[in-house]
């Protein structure tokens, strides 16, 4: 009996993704009639029949989509089995593939990488932009190594290390925030004209749940989708915005305005898949990590560690 090889899985993974042959097979590579005969040949190994071919999209039989499962889930660790053979403990060569929520990208990504690339220059990093429940999806499917989001509920199967406490603060030009008292109360700010994320932020719904709780309705003259939009307009501008205060250590134009009552606080965690293979590289982020928020003076969160949490549906994304 011929032996099941790794390009069978991948051959029988691309037709169920496609629901077609002649697509899967472009996305492989390969000819059609090839992609048919290897795949004939992995039922005939296992003697039952994988897809149904009857309808105008090919489809996984049962049968099939109990082996397809554990045909991802095969993949899946051998790509970490080549991971961690080829980890170094020198940490002279490696690779880190990190996700990070976009609100993070104005003031943490940077310093981060920064340091990674001073301290192991060895080390590679695959960084990507992602909504939180992106993150959490691509860790279990072992897209990412690490993630960079917030506390809460968290899918089955993952884990949360605290970083620190982000606080949220009024943010405005360093010669205008001069002039404004601090704290400010929140019924002041009926007076200011803002410029604050779009509402596919959920940092944006973050704010506007605290105005309504406050009865405070600003007007919001600029809506922004990037936090480095904002930056640049409030700079330029007598507009203030709100983000995490964190921003202003890199950006000296600008300043925080503290509120009263302040606006809640987040900790934001570092994530990872529970039982996943924790590189040398990773191992040495993680300390990085830690160290740099200290550094920088970030508030320290109370609870170090934050045990797996279940949840029964997708989180809000948090960007």
């Amino acid at each position: 009996m011929a032996s099941v090889e790794l390009r069978h899985l991948r051959y029988l993974l691309a037709v169920a993704e496609q629901g077609n042959f002649t697509r899967a097979a472009e996305e492989l590579h390969i000819s059609q009639p090839t992609l048919s005969q290897q795949i004939r040949q992995l039922e005939k190994t296992l003697d039952v029949q994988l897809l149904d071919r009857t309808g105008r999209t090919v489809r996984l039989t049962d049968a099939g989509a109990v082996y397809a499962d554990h045909a991802r889930r095969a993949l899946r660790d051998l790509a970490a089995a080549e991971r961690a053979v080829h980890d170094v403990q020198d940490l002279t060569r490696g690779h880190l593939r990190l996700g990070v929520t976009p609100t993070f990208t104005a003031y943490l990504v940077g310093p981060l990488t920064a340091e990674l690339h001073a301290r192991h220059p060895g080390i590679g990093l695959t960084l990507t932009e992602l909504t939180q429940d992106r993150i959490e999806t691509a860790l279990l499917a072992d897209d990412l190594d690490l993630g960079i989001a917030f506390a809460g509920p968290h899918l089955p199967g993952l884990a949360a290390t605290a970083l620190f406490v982000e606080t949220l603060s009024l943010v405005a030009a360093a010669a205008r925030a001069r002039t404004m008292p601090g704290p400010l109360p929140v019924d002041a700010l009926r007076h200011e004209q803002l410029a604050l994320l779009s509402g596919d932020f959920a940092t944006r719904g973050h704010i506007d749940e605290y105005f309504a709780a406050h009865r405070s309705t600003p007007r919001i003259t600029v809506e922004a989708n990037s936090v480095q939009a904002l930056t640049e307009i409030v700079r330029r501008t007598d507009l203030a915005t709100v983000l995490p205060d964190a921003v202003t250590h890199d950006h000296p134009h600008l300043r925080p305005v503290p509120l009263e009552p302040p606006l809640p606080t987040r900790t934001v965690t570092l994530l990872h898949r529970e039982g996943a293979y924790r590189s040398a590289a990773g191992r040495a982020f993680t300390r990085l990590a830690h160290e740099l928020v200290q550094a920088r003076g970030y508030r320290p969160a109370r609870q170090p560690v934050t045990a797996r949490q279940s949840r029964p549906g997708a989180p809000e994304p948090v960007r």
